[in-house]
């Protein structure tokens, strides 16, 4: 029959697919918080724009969010960098 040989085992099968994505590379979660922070604020300050036209405030609000989203990928670029060729790692132990 089949064997249990080709089914992916994981340290903690209750755990959720993005709890471990988010221990694999901890910046996404940061960029995708970070990018619905900058959304909530634009929109509360949409109600005291002033003159500002719709347009420009969307566009002001668009440029926050993936300004924030790049920073994050940055960040975690430089951080898995780090972690691969810099971070003193155990004699023994192969870095993927």
């Amino acid at each position: 029959m089949s064997s249990n040989k080709d089914v992916p085992t994981y340290d903690d099968e209750n755990e959720s697919k993005f709890m471990r994505k988010a221990k694999e590379s901890p910046f996404v979660p940061i960029g995708m918080a970070g990018c619905a922070a900058v959304v909530a604020f634009g929109l509360w300050r949409l109600k005291s724009r002033g003159d500002t036209k719709m347009s420009v405030h969307l566009i002001h609000m668009r440029v926050g969010a993936q300004g924030f989203i790049v920073g994050a990928m940055t960040l975690g670029v430089i951080y898995s960098m780090y972690k691969q060729y810099l971070a003193p790692t155990e004699p023994g132990k192969d870095s993927k």
